[in-house]
């Protein structure tokens, strides 16, 4: 199955507040990726992702986070910022070198303590403990206080989690870090099996979100969001790492029923550490498996 750390270039590391049921986590490209992004959600919260679009200066990062605490948690990404600042990673301005550290960020406010909330202190420590060791998934991170399954309400939710893996194609590596706090159920796209999501309170069984929602009408809250990243050690250009980020959604699309409601907040950035010629097509398959295996890890 691999992990995102698979990728020449990129390390990840979480920090996680297992009290107040919340975290970060951290992708780190120290010396510079070219990156893409692609917002789904209805409900999302971001930092930095103009960016990483086509049409603006600045065209590598040197970070992203991904992190719990709703939009307090994006305080997290000044910690980032410090870490990579006290190693001179960023764009010379000629007076200061400033990293550039876009964010994304779940709702889990409701799991732990609402007042725990990931800040730059906890970003710093994310990026300090980030390698190329394999990822701890599950409830860790970002993930700590990720559910599923909401439609009904918390009552009838089940933790999320924070997957990670790799998929090698045309002589490159495609891996995929993925938070998952959806509204939706995750299935697995092979069998159409739901393997976490909305259960019955007294029979346990699945309600299965999709068929709810098209029977009636949702009163659900925008408490939801899949966020991650997807890293290739393939060069690309601004356009086709923007063109990855959007296609990565189709794994997304595959293992979350139904995905990209006006509920979640789903995105997706791509990133390239520009090292190896690839076919683009390859990566873009490689990208939806690398999402769909990371979705599934979370849960395994």
């Amino acid at each position: 199955m691999g992990c995102i750390t698979d990728v020449h270039g990129i390390k990840a590391g979480h920090a996680t507040d297992e009290t107040g049921r919340t975290g970060c986590s951290v992708v780190l490209c120290e010396a510079g990726a070219v990156a893409g992004v692609d917002v789904r959600g209805g409900s999302p919260g971001t930092r930095e992702t103009d960016l990483c679009r086509p049409g603006h200066m600045v065209e590598r990062l040197n970070a992203v986070l991904l992190t719990g605490g709703s939009a307090f948690g994006l305080s997290a990404a000044d910690g980032v910022m410090r870490y990579l600042e006290e190693r001179d990673r960023g764009v010379d301005t000629g007076f200061a070198t400033v990293p550039i550290v876009p964010a994304a960020v779940i709702f889990d406010l409701g799991v732990g303590d609402p007042k725990a909330r990931p800040n730059a202190d906890m970003g710093y420590a994310a990026a300090k403990a980030a390698s190329t060791d394999e990822l701890s998934r599950g409830q860790v991170g970002a993930g700590t206080g990720a559910t599923v399954g909401k439609a009904l309400g918390m009552s009838s939710a089940m933790p999320g989690g924070v997957g990670s893996a790799s998929v090698r194609g045309g002589g490159a590596c495609v891996g995929a870090l993925i938070v998952v706090n959806a509204l939706g159920d995750v299935v697995n796209p092979e069998s159409d099996e739901i393997i976490a999501g909305a259960k019955h309170s007294v029979s346990g069984e699945f309600l299965n979100t999709k068929e709810l929602m098209l029977a009636a009408p949702l009163q659900a809250a925008a408490t939801n969001t899949v966020i991650g990243v997807v890293a290739t050690d393939a060069i690309l250009s601004r356009e086709q790492a923007n063109r990855l980020a959007s296609i990565a959604h189709n794994g997304l699309a595959r293992t979350i029923s139904p995905a990209h409601t006006m509920y979640d907040g789903d995105t997706l950035f791509a990133l390239s550490t520009l090292e190896r010629e690839a076919p683009f097509d390859v990566l873009l398959v490689a990208a939806v498996r690398a999402v769909e295996l990371a979705v599934l890890s979370a849960f395994a």
